[in-house]
């Protein structure tokens, strides 16, 4: 048995951004991760964006998160040499009807200290001539990031600070107790782990892993769906500079225009609720949909100009038509045990909120 001071398990952005948070401090640290890479599901399947925090309910844990986290992102992309880019964004109405929501997006941002301005549709398509809008909220702080960059240099830092990475590692049992935690795995190489600190952040296997618990309470265990979101791309060069998000519906973004660091156009993601967190298949007739989505917004979308992108899969603790949850991140005081933190449904704004995310579970640990 091998004794370490903290584990993590997840090397995805959340998972290595707490990782490198807390060996930082001086602890030791070890990651876990089932895959042989780092960041191989959500969070190198996305759309890559920089949230501003526009929509989300002030005080929650998504907002707080969100608006620190991309202060703190902009800052550690220019001093580590992270790819990125300030773009900015336009979320777009389509009907006279949807500007009082456009006009409680614009309030909500107030109240979460995010800077936005209100536009006409004359004042939205002089920045985009190409855009079809009544009306447009611009947000000056939204970017994009190369999400590998960032992932490659977080591990970078891990592993200056003193930690590890085990690749190709799953974990097998855990038991949970006041003296410390025993972590099991299994592998090519087994290794059976005694730490204080046990942090979950499997992503699309917390769940899995928080049942693998033994010593947790299962009420203290999130119920986690999935949604696969495709994503497609266009051929040729984007009309629009910026990012274009439709009027958000039934607690979705819909199918936006985003942008690569190249400048590379690509649509989505869709929504589809599936059974397991691994079906990445994509299929080509979903960009019906996608013509009639992005035609709202930019009506000169040629015909056969969309080709088949990529998927990703977002871990949700809600069910379709339900109201959208906070993340869950449940630390000592939530389930009285020493040392665990459990991280929940961490969906979008997760790669925005990583790095504030890795400061808030050391607070949680302190207390």
């Amino acid at each position: 048995m091998e004794k370490v001071e903290v584990v993590v398990i997840g090397a995805g952005v959340i998972g290595l951004a707490i990782a490198e948070a807390l060996a930082a401090t001086g602890r030791e640290v070890v990651v876990v991760e089932r895959a042989n890479c780092i960041g191989s599901e959500t969070s190198s399947r996305n759309s890559e964006v920089i949230h501003a925090g526009l929509y989300y309910p002030p005080g929650s844990l998504k907002a707080r998160l969100c608006v620190a986290g991309k202060k703190m992102l902009y800052t550690y992309c220019e001093r580590h040499g992270v790819g990125y880019r300030r773009c900015e964004k336009l979320v777009v109405a389509s009907a006279d009807d949807q500007l009082p929501a456009l006009d409680a997006i614009a309030r909500r941002a107030t109240e979460n200290g995010v800077e936005t301005q209100r536009l006409t549709a004359d004042e939205a398509k002089s920045l985009e001539p190409e855009l079809e809008t009544v009306g447009a909220l611009l947000s000056p702080s939204t970017g994009i990031i190369n999400s590998h960059d960032l992932m490659l240099s977080l591990q970078g830092g891990l592993e200056d600070s003193g930690g590890f990475l085990a690749f190709n590692t799953p974990v097998m049992d855990i038991a949970l107790s006041e003296d410390g935690h025993t972590v099991r795995t299994g592998g090519a190489e087994p290794m059976t782990l005694k730490t204080s600190i046990l942090v979950n952040a499997a992503g699309l296997y917390a769940e899995q892993i928080a049942r693998k618990m033994a010593g947790l309470d299962p009420r203290h265990v999130a119920h986690q769906r999935f949604a696969r979101g495709c994503y497609f791309t266009l051929q040729g060069r984007s009309p629009f500079s910026r990012l274009v998000y439709p009027m958000p519906e039934a607690g979705v973004l819909g199918i936006h225009l985003t942008l690569d660091l190249a400048g590379r156009p690509r649509f989505g993601p869709d929504i589809e609720w599936i059974d397991e967190p691994d079906d990445y298949r994509l299929d080509p007739s979903r960009a019906t949909k996608f013509y009639e989505s992005v035609r709202k917004y930019w009506p000169a979308l040629p015909d056969g100009a969309l080709e088949p992108g990529y998927s990703g899969i977002r871990p949700k603790i809600h069910a379709p038509g339900e109201a959208v949850p906070d993340f869950r991140i449940d630390g000592p005081a939530h389930h009285g045990i020493s040392g665990l933190v459990n991280l929940f449904g961490m969906e979008s704004p997760g790669l925005t909120s990583s790095l504030a995310i890795g400061e808030y579970v050391c607070q949680l640990l302190r207390r």
